[in-house]
């Protein structure tokens, strides 16, 4: 009987980190939304944030930012539900090989890297529905899918292209999650210890600090592949049937070729300003919803 009753908790403690996580990427969606819709259309060539914002204002309403909040959500719960419970598992079970030492950034790097995959991987459909939800009325009537909700793109999509065109664009998906948790990942845990061992700062300072330097890293480190997903998920064919790249890496080199490399850094300050504020508000979430547990015991 003893041992039944302790078994809940072990399995609590093994899907605390990806509840936690996936609840504070959630909590931080919810206030970042706008500017993400802002991000995806100045990468879609629609103009400048300010423009942009005025022509959406005047024209489709204040509703119009959080188009794709589900899709948004629904990513949350699959995506960092998965890569930040995964980092956790992963950087507990590297600690414990090396005899309860801090783990180098190499090795906390290479945590975030896996963390990110796996992530991408669950919740590459709800990305997808997510892009086509927020690009859908940048196209011409005819072309627009009108998605009514996350569930309703995924229906659509897996009726309409096959189930496996859920994870079209994944490739690319899954580069720029790894290249994004490496950053985001690795970078906060690495501030963290030297804030609070080096500086002295108190836990919130830690947490704020350290959430700021996580995602200026994010950002930096993801943008060229967050560019070239984005361009890969929102293609239509033309007239032909024929879609203007092939791939990731055709779309990388004609991007390259017409742009140059500074191409890819499209948006950048609007792109550092949702992520930052996202990875920022998605520790600090964590941080609390963790006090939380810890204060009514869970």
């Amino acid at each position: 009987m003893a041992e039944e009753k302790k078994a809940p908790v072990g399995v609590w403690t093994t899907v605390k980190p990806f509840v936690n996580g996936g609840a504070s990427g959630m909590l931080a969606t919810c206030v970042i939304q706008p500017i993400d819709m802002i991000k995806v259309r100045i990468q879609l060539g629609q103009g400048s944030a300010a423009s942009i914002t005025t022509n959406m204002l005047k024209n489709e309403g204040f509703g119009a930012f959080y188009k794709g909040l589900s899709a948004g959500l629904l990513r949350q719960a699959t995506y960092t539900t998965a890569r930040l419970g995964s980092f956790k598992l992963l950087t507990a079970k590297a600690i414990e090989s090396n005899d309860g030492k801090p783990l180098p950034l190499y090795q906390k790097a290479l945590c975030g890297l896996t963390a990110g995959a796996i992530g991408a991987c669950v919740g590459s459909p709800a990305d997808l529905a997510l892009i086509r939800m927020q690009a859908d009325n940048t196209l011409p009537l005819a072309q627009r899918r009108n998605y009514t909700n996350a569930f309703h793109a995924l229906y659509r999509i897996s009726a309409d292209e096959g189930v496996l065109a859920l994870w079209k664009g994944c490739g690319p998906t899954v580069v720029r999650a790894m290249a994004l948790n490496m950053g985001m990942l690795a970078s906060y845990d690495q501030s963290a210890e030297y804030m609070r061992d080096n500086l002295g700062l108190g836990e919130m300072s830690t947490v704020v600090g350290a959430s700021a330097v996580s995602g200026f890293c994010a950002a930096a480190c993801s943008l060229p592949f967050d560019f070239v997903k984005t361009q890969i998920q929102k293609m239509q064919p033309d007239a032909q049937g024929k879609y203007p790249y092939t791939g990731s890496l055709d779309c990388a080199m004609k991007t390259l070729k017409e742009g140059g490399p500074l191409k890819f850094y499209s948006g950048f300050p609007v792109y550092c300003v949702r992520i930052a504020p996202h990875v920022m508000m998605t520790w600090i979430f964590l941080n609390q919803i963790t006090k939380f547990q810890k204060k009514i015991g869970m």
